[in-house]
């Protein structure tokens, strides 16, 4: 069951009562997404290219995908998106949000008209934009292709600990190209040195309104 909380900063997000967290930061929903995934994500990694393949760790509200692809447009990215869900919301939970107010309305009503069929197949939503959301754990999730960027946005280690072993760590970075970019709201000592352990470069930047610090990793 999900209930509906107004953030911080205004901005909705999802209370999961079975797992007992937040889907974004009570600080601000919003305020969180664009820090960690977009500023600190995709607007890095768009600095040198213009085609940009996505793997997201937890689709859930969507918020993170609805925003890197109204950027995309907006800067003429060609984007892969794939969220990886296993719980994914309704239709009506997705529609709950009120987050249509923060992007362009033609990038809503793509989400929502194909949500249901990107559970099952990749789809394009806008030229140029693919959006694939498998409906599947991260340990059963395989993929032939390579991203060159990860949002690892997984509950967090205290209420989903299994999400932030060394074996899906591991499991996760496998994904990535060489050259790609990794990052999550969270950092901690176990996270970076299994981040090492794979072949990363770690940075420790600004965390977004109610954390000191974040992660972003670059594989070598």
């Amino acid at each position: 069951m999900n209930k509906i909380t107004i953030t911080a900063d205004g901005s909705n997000t999802l209370y999961n009562e079975t797992i007992g967290e937040h889907y974004h930061s009570k600080h601000g929903a919003l305020q969180e997404s664009k820090h960690v995934f977009i500023d600190a994500g995709l607007k890095h990694v768009a600095a040198s290219r213009k085609e940009i393949s996505i793997l997201e760790i937890g689709f859930g509200t969507g918020l993170n995908f609805l925003l890197t692809l109204a950027h995309a447009v907006e800067e003429n990215l060609q984007l892969r998106y794939t969220g990886i869900e296993a719980f994914p919301l309704e239709t009506a939970e997705l529609q709950s949000t009120g987050y249509h107010q923060y992007v362009p309305e033609e990038i809503w009503n793509s989400l929502e008209t194909n949500y249901l069929s990107a559970l099952k197949a990749p789809v394009a939503l806008l030229p140029g934009q693919q959006l694939f959301i498998p409906h599947t754990t991260l340990d059963q999730f395989q993929s032939a292709a390579a991203f060159d960027l990860i949002y690892f946005d997984a509950f967090s280690v205290q209420h989903q600990p299994e999400m932030w072993s060394d074996e899906i760590i591991a499991h996760t970075c496998s994904f990535l190209k060489p050259g790609g970019t990794f990052v999550t709201y969270a950092i901690t000592g176990k996270l970076k040195r299994a981040l090492k352990a794979n072949g990363f470069s770690i940075e420790k930047l600004p965390g977004a309104p109610g954390k000191r610090e974040m992660l972003r990793g670059t594989k070598l």
